[in-house]
């Protein structure tokens, strides 16, 4: 099969983006985007007004074809037959395909997850990774099938997660990885040589659609969880406390060292309570948890900007000893 391939690309998240700016520029000698699935516009900000989805934007700019169904009815396996693809990508698209769908390209229907599958099946993988303190994850290019994300695996590009890597910086790398991941793998696809090998069950774990109460923190837990918690769920949902009956949204931690503590902790006698503040040092605010010291680097008061501890503090006091009340924190895989 001559290349470039004839794709119909479907998403609708902006983690897409580099990749469909590399398929239209370096990449268009492997593939050819003739037409985008994505989201129907949604209402959007304050005034609630209609907007186009960030796909549909790209799409629009560079005339190619957008469609936006609400479901992926007949008409549209119909449509999409029309077109005579050689294959269809699916990156964070939103819907689920009917069977028919999945096969009307010639060359099938593949996805990319942000995941090294089996290991976070789902709504959340990015997120989850890293609340999961995983120090490294990636992208997977596997065939759609009717389970979700339970598909065999073509191939995957591994990436590192930092310590200090919050959802954000962690979508950015993984966006990243995506063109030289489908570098490699087209010109196999188009020769039908990529083997696809099944995922592992055993191995596979699930993560759901986070929600804002996957935001609360239990000070008991250990500081190395904590911190990954909060910096895997920003910004959404986002993690939060409350500091003198003040909800305070933080914004990035790490584990400290107990010798970090600048301010005469051992002499309060609220110190090694779980949630109380022990001080600050250099980089954050110092709080005592289950095991270790949770460091907060950034914090965001209402109606503030996310501040660094250090700039927080001077508009709003936190006295040593304070303690931050602890919530239950729900489960974010099964």
């Amino acid at each position: 099969m001559s290349l470039p391939l004839k794709v119909i690309f479907m998403g609708s998240d902006p983690i897409a983006l580099p990749l469909l700016d590399w398929m239209t520029g370096e990449g268009s000698e492997l593939a050819s985007i003739t037409a985008v699935y994505t989201q129907p516009d949604r209402p959007a900000g304050r005034g609630q007004k209609t907007v186009a989805g960030p796909i549909k934007q790209w799409a629009t700019a560079r005339g190619i074809a957008a469609r936006q169904p609400e479901k992926l009815t007949p008409d549209e396996r119909v449509w999409l037959e029309t077109q005579q693809a050689d294959l269809a990508l699916v990156f964070a698209y939103g819907h689920i395909l009917r069977d028919d769908f999945i096969a009307t390209p010639r060359l099938g229907t593949l996805n990319l997850h942000a995941s090294i599958l089996p290991k976070y099946r789902g709504a959340s993988p990015i997120q989850t990774a890293i609340a999961q303190g995983e120090t490294e994850t990636g992208v997977t290019l596997m065939q759609v099938v009717r389970r979700l994300d339970a598909g065999p695996v073509g191939d995957f590009l591994s990436v590192p997660v930092a310590p200090l890597d919050t959802a954000v910086d962690l979508e950015r790398k993984l966006a990243g990885a995506c063109p030289p991941l489908l570098a490699r793998a087209l010109p196999k696809i188009a020769d039908e040589t990529l083997a696809f090998e099944p995922q592992d069950e055993s191995q596979a774990t699930h993560c759901r659609r986070l929600v804002k109460e996957d935001g609360r923190l239990d000070f008991a837990a250990p500081a190395k969880i904590l911190a990954a918690r909060i910096n895997g769920l920003f910004p959404w949902p986002g993690c939060s406390v409350e500091i003198g009956g003040v909800p305070v949204r933080l914004g990035l931690a790490d584990v400290a060292a107990a010798t970090n503590c600048s301010s005469p902790a051992p002499e309060v006698s609220t110190a090694r309570t779980a949630g109380a503040v022990l001080g600050t040092d250099g980089d954050g605010l110092l709080v005592a948890s289950g095991a270790g010291i949770l460091r907060l680097r950034k914090l965001q008061r209402p109606g503030g900007r996310m501040l660094s501890a250090a700039e927080f503090v001077r508009g709003f006091a936190v006295p040593v000893g304070t303690l931050l009340p602890s919530q239950p924190m729900t489960r974010l895989i099964g």
